[in-house]
């Protein structure tokens, strides 16, 4: 093979690691959905409030049947018993709309405290506690009648009306099967009392309702799962959208304060971790504390494995005491120990001879020889 057919062949390869490096296959990051999410892009259907309301008000219905019948027969004596012959004037109008629009609202309270209950609850479980103030910002470009004219055939839109024809279709089929139960009902109601059609009627609404209502939240179930696997597909990131949102979360300097502080708590968690290792607690005794280790073994000088100040101080003498580890007061030693030294350091060399008599006590109150 020639030279230039091996650059023509590396130039296609490359070019084709190009173009899969751009298709979006990547989940989103966690940083992608809540920039998202502060969008107000996020999963959720509309089906499902509504469907939730329809059952929820069909339930209040046969729950507080009796409580809506007494009210609305109250309602409907006082209408034809006191109000016929009352003098109409202006006044007398809107004092008896206004004492009717109270009962109503009192009639139907159930109903409204349900809807609205279910309603904030079917969207919370959808997107919990969400406010921005993006999905009323007005878009210029939704009002584009070329864009326009391209979503009335997008697929979104058949989906769409697709779930439409469904709903159509499973409403019209329950309509029809639950009066094709009841055709023989039907011819008779002219001879029945006010109270039996009124009874059959009810029934009749009550059980079409909540038949229909049941088969409309199961479909709203299945639309926000829809919703919720179309949501995070116009999420997918590719490999290069990745790494570009790393890179610029580098070199941001809230990221970084919060990688730092996530480090720090970090070599904390273990510099405790290591406290009950140690074979002595040197400290100041209130300001600063240094635990020290040393394993003739191993080290050519005992070790600093830990030291902290203040708070600090007073926990890894907490660890210690927990833990059995000797705690001696030194402060000269505590001090220069704190200020010369690091984690994982060995101790200076002019401070041997100080260390050393205190391992030598340490070591002779445990019985210890090293």
């Amino acid at each position: 093979m020639s030279g230039l057919e091996e650059r023509s062949l590396s130039f296609k390869y490359a070019m084709n690691l190009q173009l899969f490096s751009g298709e979006k296959t990547e989940k989103a990051t966690p940083k992608k959905k809540q920039d998202a999410r502060q969008k107000g892009q996020v999963a959720k259907s509309m089906e499902l409030p509504a469907a939730g309301v329809l059952l929820v008000t069909f339930f209040c219905l046969m729950i507080f049947g009796g409580y809506f019948k007494d009210h609305a027969v109250r309602l409907f004596r006082d209408i034809f018993v006191n109000r016929l012959s009352m003098e109409v004037t202006p006044n007398t109008t809107l004092l008896m709309m206004g004492e009717y629009g109270v009962q109503i609202l009192i009639m139907l309270a159930p109903i409204f405290v349900g809807a609205i209950v279910i309603g904030i609850a079917a969207n919370y479980m959808q997107i919990g506690f969400l406010l921005t103030g993006e999905g009323i910002t007005p878009k210029f470009s939704k009002i584009d009648p070329i864009k326009g004219f391209k979503n009335i055939f997008s697929m979104r839109s058949l989906v769409e009306f697709l779930k439409s024809v469904l709903k159509m279709t499973v409403i019209g089929y329950l309509v029809y099967s639950v009066l094709w139960k009841t055709k023989a009902d039907l011819p008779k109601l002219a001879e029945m009392s006010g109270d039996q059609m009124l009874s059959f009627t009810a029934s009749l609404t009550m059980e079409l309702g909540l038949k229909i209502g049941v088969v409309l939240f199961i479909l709203a179930i299945l639309d926000y799962m829809y919703q919720r696997y179309e949501h995070e597909k116009n999420l997918k990131m590719s490999k290069q959208d990745i790494k570009d949102e790393y890179k610029k979360m580098e070199g941001d300097p809230l990221i970084k304060g919060k990688i730092r502080e996530r480090q720090r708590r970090m070599a904390m968690q273990r510099m405790m971790q290591e406290v009950p290792n140690a074979d002595v607690i040197i400290t100041n005794p209130t300001h600063f504390a240094v635990a020290l280790k040393y394993d003739g073994s191993e080290m050519e000088a005992p070790q600093i494995i830990a030291k902290g100040q203040d708070y600090v101080a007073l926990r890894i003498k907490e660890i210690a005491k927990q833990n059995g580890v000797i705690t001696m007061e030194n402060k000269p030693l505590a001090r220069a120990l704190f200020q010369r030294a690091e984690i994982g350091d060995a101790i200076p060399a002019d401070l041997f001879q100080a260390v050393a008599e205190v391992l030598a006590y340490v070591y002779k109150l445990k019985g210890k020889v090293k």
